[in-house]
């Protein structure tokens, strides 16, 4: 928790001695406040000499974010703090976050794909650094800790086709990808979420195409996967979400049942153990979580919204206008509390369909400016 004392325009007067600091080439030995050697100095030394510590976090934190990449080379204790899920904190303690949508949009003449962020405030969409290994298909895709973690996947590299057990992240601050801990099982069109600060995934299909019903978690404190208590039958091509410390695996086959499954497992976090019922959509083609519900669109209906009550596991239906799109298949995105219906076909004087469930009756659609710059593949919200 940080304690903030004074006035916002207080809290700006320190970004002027930032810059300052920032244009020194090298701080000269008898400025410095340090009194270890300077081989140990980045390890010891105030954040910003002169300044308590809550309150130089609260200057850094105060930086536009896009200035963030070259203040992560001023020192290794910056580039700490930049690193830290603490960075957050302070930006919400100070009002500072941002929300961004991020996009996986499809090339020209489909040769491939790349993440973009999309201009929220009336900028241009900014596209991501390249991903590091081959394209991928049947991924997962989970926001921690203000991050975009992309997992595994189906990948055909140089004529050779593998499931992968890589994961990569990407840092919102720093504006680059890392590789974290592979996982312990291969695996493609998996179920995956967030839960209390750690990341489950189940299912899928493994390297040898069997289908799984193994689970594992990662702990990012740890950068370790860890298998748990798997799923009572193999399930793949499903997705997950999680509520109230539960994560929940819906849609999808098994090879249990004949068709898409009806069966919604789900695995509480406190008792660690699994439970089901079945109450599911089946063959849902996309997904996202707003607030406490999920808004689901099913491929036998796409003109539709399915959305899901977990509090008492209800479902309910909402009718998909014409206006702004007419299209038939969309892809599912999150911004400012409303959700946002990304077109899969190519439409001349396409808008982006919004729908606000806090709106009044009657209210409740409208369109977007927010589109990306291809056909949208995935979609993700970050606030940091």
């Amino acid at each position: 928790m940080v304690t903030i004392v004074g006035t916002r325009e207080q809290f700006v007067q320190p970004q002027t001695f930032l810059r300052a600091t920032m244009q020194l080439k090298s701080p000269r030995p008898e400025l410095s406040f340090c009194f270890t050697p300077q081989g140990d100095c980045d390890q010891y030394c105030a954040l910003i000499p002169g300044l308590p510590e809550d309150l130089a976090k609260i200057c850094l934190a105060l930086v536009p974010r896009t200035h963030f990449p070259v203040m992560g080379g001023v020192s290794k204790r910056w580039m700490s703090f930049l690193e830290s899920k603490e960075l957050i904190a302070v930006r919400k303690e100070v009002q500072k976050l941002d929300e961004c949508v991020y996009v996986l949009t499809a090339d020209a003449q489909a040769k491939g794909s790349h993440w973009e962020v999309l201009g929220c405030q009336g900028q241009k969409n900014t596209p991501l650094p390249p991903m590091p290994g081959p394209t991928k298909a049947g991924f997962g895709v989970v926001v921690l800790d203000g991050k975009l973690i992309v997992i595994a996947g189906y990948a055909a590299d140089h004529g050779k086709e593998f499931v992968s057990d890589e994961v990569y992240q990407y840092d919102c601050f720093l504006n680059r990808w890392t590789a974290l801990s592979k996982m312990n099982v291969a695996r493609c069109d998996f179920a995956c979420a967030e839960v209390n600060g750690v990341i489950y995934v189940a299912g899928g299909f493994g390297p040898s195409g069997d289908s799984l019903s193994s689970v594992e978690v990662y702990d990012p404190e740890q950068n370790k996967w860890t298998l748990i208590e798997g799923l009572r039958r193999p399930r793949w091509g499903c997705f997950g979400c999680s509520f109230e410390g539960k994560m929940y695996v819906m849609g999808g086959r098994s090879s249990f049942t004949i068709g898409n499954s009806r069966y919604i497992d789900v695995y509480d976090t406190n008792s660690n153990a699994w439970g089901e019922f079945r109450n599911g959509c089946v063959m849902v083609t996309a997904h996202a979580v707003l607030g406490e519900k999920l808004f689901c669109i099913e491929w036998k209906n796409q003109r539709s919204l399915a959305i899901f009550e977990p509090a008492d596991n209800s479902w309910k239906k909402v009718p998909v206008p014409l206006t702004g799109s007419s299209s038939t298949r969309f892809s599912l995105g999150i911004h400012d509390g409303k959700l946002l219906l990304f077109s899969l076909e190519e439409e001349p004087g396409y808008q982006t369909l919004m729908y606000d469930p806090a709106a009044p009756t009657g209210s409740e659609w409208c369109t977007s400016n927010l589109r990306p710059s291809g056909r949208c593949l995935c979609t993700v919200t970050i606030k940091a």
